[in-house]
């Protein structure tokens, strides 16, 4: 067994589809990372995945499998890290993390702000849910991250934008034909919800339909925003997400605003309290004039 394999088996887990996690977090070719799948499988003798209309999914063994993998692939990347720095002179090392679906926006230019002290530090990116986001600030292992405001204690938070949600929704759907839709309209049968794997927007979601008056039991639950693409594209079903999945939404699929008092999430700038990092300080001075910019034109 080797460490890409696990890599492989985590990028999967996390996006929930062999077509994202090859095109976004691998850059390799879905046949090829099909095939490390089976051999991976072969190896340890159980399916660890299986594919649905909902995406790619993990089996019992798969969960099972995850957590294990994850402390490998972290156990692999210490002893690495540690033997370069034996090595050579080591550079500050600034981690940033992105909450899945942000870095659309913010990877092309957050490492930017830091371009005075680029030859003197080495930058490290990773995306994931906001949950891990957080646990990954407590732990030290990001020095800053964009995510929800989670519930974590020693972590400050810094308002980055209120996102807006919007409903996602085949073109076809009698709804689309609205500029905007009223939540006394949503399909009570067909309505995707969001699991608990990313609760701080379950409980927006939640509250601004139970503020609306609106009393809906999802159909469905779903962790990522693959699975929702395609929840509503084999189902023809509507989820509420934030805006930032419209970056990538296929063509078949459209999204609209809601009718009246629109309803928003916060993004937050993510970073622990006892951090008192010089680096981190400059980021943070420079964020809000980024945000403008990222952001201009854009109903906030």
């Amino acid at each position: 067994m080797e460490l890409r394999h696990l890599r492989y088996f985590v990028a999967i887990a996390e996006t929930g589809s062999l077509t994202l996690a090859a095109q976004k977090r691998l850059h390799t070719a879905q046949p090829s990372l099909s095939r490390q799948i089976r051999d991976l499988e072969r190896e340890v003798g159980v399916q660890l995945l299986t594919r649905s209309p909902h995406g790619t999914e993990l089996t019992a063994a798969g969960r099972a499998f995850l957590d294990h993998a994850r402390l490998s692939l972290n156990q692999a990347e210490a002893a690495a890290e540690a033997a370069r720095r034996a090595a050579q002179p080591a550079k500050p090392i600034f981690s940033i993390g992105f909450l899945t679906g942000q870095e659309v926006d913010w990877l092309p230019h957050a490492p930017g702000i830091l371009q005075d002290e680029l030859p003197n530090i080495e930058i490290k990116v990773s995306s994931g849910f906001s949950t891990n986001l957080a646990d990954d600030l407590q732990r030290g292992k990001l020095d800053i991250a964009f995510l929800r405001r989670e519930p974590k204690p020693d972590l400050e938070y810094k308002l980055v934008r209120k996102e807006q949600l919007v409903v996602i929704l085949p073109n076809d759907h009698p709804l689309a034909k609205n500029k905007a839709i009223d939540p006394h309209d949503l399909p009570e049968k067909a309505l995707i919800g969001i699991s608990d794997v990313a609760p701080v927007l379950r409980t927006a979601i939640r509250g601004y339909l139970k503020r609306s008056g609106v009393e809906i039991v999802p159909a469905v639950e779903i962790d990522n925003f693959s699975m929702a693409i395609s929840l509503v594209t084999s189902t023809g079903g509507v989820a509420m997400l934030p805006e930032s999945i419209n970056g990538y939404l296929p063509s078949h699929i459209t999204s609209r605003t809601m009718v009246g008092g629109r309803p928003t999430v916060d993004l937050v700038l993510g970073y622990h309290r006892a951090n008192t990092s010089p680096i981190l300080k400059s980021f943070l001075s420079k964020i809000d004039a980024l945000a403008a910019r990222i952001y201009w034109g854009r109903q906030q």
